[in-house]
């Protein structure tokens, strides 16, 4: 008998707990060559925002020791233009599509956005990302840098698109923080379905022969195996404090680190910097996760969320 790797975050059902990161898969077309989309979990679109995008200036990617910086600043063709092009390719997939949305300046474009999403059925679920650093200028009226950086903030934002939408609703955190754990409760508390942690870290990287940052922003998002064990603490941390589903990433290469995740509390996982490096690790570890099962006699998924020992 196969083992069960279903799971669920909130009102949906994944057939197994494998993700892509938003912003490392594009909008699928351009991994249907290389991965059999079909057998992943769910699919995450690139971030969307109201308006459309052109994003910072370049160059925005470097390698970095065990990982990547980034700052690609949302770059996207905006509302109307990904439901009229980019969805009904991706919806036909038969994968769930899960839409990452932002706002530029104004929290409330949250709410429009979302309250666009919530009338598209090929749409499963929606991804509040209020934790992306590359975004030139901060929110309105907050203290903080970014709204995930700000416990009010953060209730209030979830607060309003919760309103505005039935579908299961994904808040994605900021390791930017000094405590992870206050800013998934005011999520949680607001109504957030399921967290996603972590985003990407601050980081920088400078080329010695010219005296200048690598890529053109100075600053960017540091993602990659480098953040692996930052994110399977946090994931760890918001487990044992919150009570709702936990998608983890973070320098996910393989099944096995796929599986410190959940072992951690997570009940999904969400695979991203591995896709530029092995287009097809997600089917990978999803290959992986039934060989682990099998060799642990597990019946489900399930029995291995939090199972840490210590």
């Amino acid at each position: 008998m196969q083992p069960d790797l279903s799971v669920r975050l909130g009102k949906l059902v994944l057939k197994n707990p494998v993700m892509v990161a938003s912003g490392t898969f594009g909008y699928a077309a351009e991994f249907r060559d290389f991965v059999d989309v079909r057998k992943l979990g769910a699919i995450v679109t690139k971030t969307i925002t109201l308006k459309p995008r052109q994003g910072n200036p370049g160059p925005r990617t470097c390698e970095t020791p065990s990982g990547m910086l980034n700052s690609i600043g949302l770059e996207n063709p905006g509302l109307d233009a990904f439901i009229d092009e980019k969805l009904p390719p991706v919806a036909q997939l038969g994968v769930p599509v899960i839409v990452s949305i932002a706002s530029e300046h104004d929290p409330e474009e949250f709410v429009t956005v979302a309250r666009r999403l919530d009338k598209e059925k090929s749409v499963a679920a929606l991804e509040l990302n209020i934790s992306c650093p590359n975004v030139k200028h901060a929110a309105r009226g907050l203290r903080a840098g970014l709204i995930a950086q700000d416990p009010e903030a953060t209730h209030a934002a979830v607060r309003a698109v919760r309103k505005a939408t039935r579908k299961t609703l994904i808040t994605k955190l900021s390791p930017n923080v000094t405590d992870i754990c206050e800013i998934a409760l005011a999520a949680q508390a607001a109504g957030s379905d399921a967290l996603a942690l972590i985003n990407t870290l601050q980081g920088m990287s400078i080329d010695s022969a010219t005296r200048r940052p690598k890529i053109a922003m100075g600053v960017g998002g540091l993602s990659g195996p480098a953040v692996r064990p930052i994110a399977v603490r946090m994931v760890w941390e918001v487990y044992r404090k919150t009570r709702i589903p936990i998608i983890g990433m973070g320098g996910i290469m393989d099944t096995a680190s796929a599986l410190e995740f959940i072992i951690a509390g997570a009940t999904a996982v969400s695979v991203g910097t591995a896709n530029f490096v092995n287009p097809s690790v997600s089917n990978e570890i999803v290959a992986g996760l039934v060989s682990y099962l099998k060799r642990s006699r597990a019946v489900t998924i399930q029995s291995m969320i939090g199972s840490l020992e210590l």
